[in-house]
């Protein structure tokens, strides 16, 4: 073992020295490899001009399928999974909250062409468009009578759907009592000595 507390057979007794032509000639090369794949990465073609943002000219459909059951099986195809399914992007996005996150997402606006970014509106424009729901304001006046009829168009439309669902729960009912009634033979009845086996009640 050494006096001063070194490993035997280890020279350390001077600094370790650095060749720095080699170390500038890495430097070198890996600027070239850098500059080599920026020119590759500029010639791939100009950059994309996606357009502004626009108004969705669609309804979102959030409601078709509420309260209705379904089988979820996981061979079954994205589209028929449980959630809401994007066909632009193909995901399927388990709640409403989240679905409407996604469509108005940087993801899905890229898919379909749109950057992020809203159109800057002129001065005309914005005149113009005032003066258009103008416009709509003074071709459509507002009155009591107008706000009656509306209120009276949606109660016969509610009391029709109530009626329609008390009529379906009528046929089910009477589905249901024509299913439990056993036909039974009358002379069989007799023999036993009463009329059926169901109640007197219907």
């Amino acid at each position: 073992m050494a006096a001063n507390g070194a490993a035997a057979g280890v020279d350390n007794t001077h600094r370790r020295k650095f060749d720095l032509e080699e170390y500038a000639e890495k430097a070198r090369e890996r600027e070239r490899k850098e500059e080599e794949g920026a020119r590759k990465s500029k010639s791939k073609g100009p950059p994309v001009q996606r357009k502004p943002l626009k108004h969705r000219d669609y309804e979102v459909d959030l409601e078709s399928r509420l309260g209705k059951t379904q089988v979820v099986t996981p061979i079954a195809p994205l589209s028929q999974q449980a959630g809401y399914f994007c066909s632009v992007c193909e995901c399927v996005v388990k709640d409403s909250a989240n679905y409407l996150d996604h469509i108005n997402g940087k993801k899905h606006q890229r898919a379909l062409g749109m950057s992020m970014r809203v159109e800057r509106a002129s001065l005309e424009q914005v005149q113009s468009r005032f003066e258009k729901l103008k416009k709509q304001k003074t071709d459509m006046p507002f009155t009591e009578q107008d706000l009656d009829e509306r209120i009276l168009k949606l109660q016969q439309e509610e009391e029709e759907r109530k009626r329609q669902r008390r009529e379906k729960k009528k046929e089910k009912k009477k589905e249901k009592v024509d299913e439990e009634e056993i036909e039974i033979d009358p002379d069989v009845a007799a023999m036993m000595g009463f009329g059926g086996f169901g109640s007197s009640k219907k």
